[in-house]
């Protein structure tokens, strides 16, 4: 190899002496030992394992924002049922309504990106199936809150 990067010459410097190649002239076995010993590296204690990802956790800024149209949403909805606003208090009522379901959806998804969870459901990527009386559960509240909310707001009229 080396005669065909230099033409079958050697390397010669100043002085006339042949140059080196990089690298040991001789190795045992072809390995060499350029690191520390084992008792060297851990002379400071045992190891330590760290986990570099933080923790998954809501912060206050993915917060925010979700309870603010949450109070906002259902002061719409609050305010239209118990003060007479016209014919415009149905409108606002249901309008209060849809911003502080949007409000719950996204917190729900905000938590569940985080690996909250119901209560009764498993956890996200555990593999397991949900139980399908819980689900049941969950779907007639919604439900049932859902209908009650449309009734009272239709009652406005």
């Amino acid at each position: 190899m080396a005669d065909l990067l230099t033409g079958g010459q050697d390397l010669l410097t100043e002085d006339g002496t042949r140059l080196a190649d990089d690298g040991p002239d001789e190795t045992a076995d072809g390995v060499t030992a350029d690191g520390p010993e084992p008792e060297e590296m851990y002379a400071s204690g045992p190891e330590v394992e760290v986990e570099l990802r933080p923790q998954r956790r809501l912060r206050l800024w993915q917060l925010a924002p979700i309870v603010a149209l949450a109070a906002g949403g259902s002061l719409m909805f609050a305010f239209p049922l118990a003060f007479d606003f016209g014919d415009s208090g149905a409108v606002i009522a249901m309008l209060g309504l849809l911003i502080c379901s949007c409000a719950a959806g996204w917190g729900m998804m905000a938590a569940r990106r985080v690996g909250y969870t119901w209560p009764g459901l498993p956890a996200r990527g555990s593999g397991r199936r949900p139980d399908w009386r819980v689900a049941v559960a969950y779907v007639l509240l919604v439900v049932v809150v859902a209908v009650l909310a449309v009734w009272r707001v239709a009652r406005l009229r």
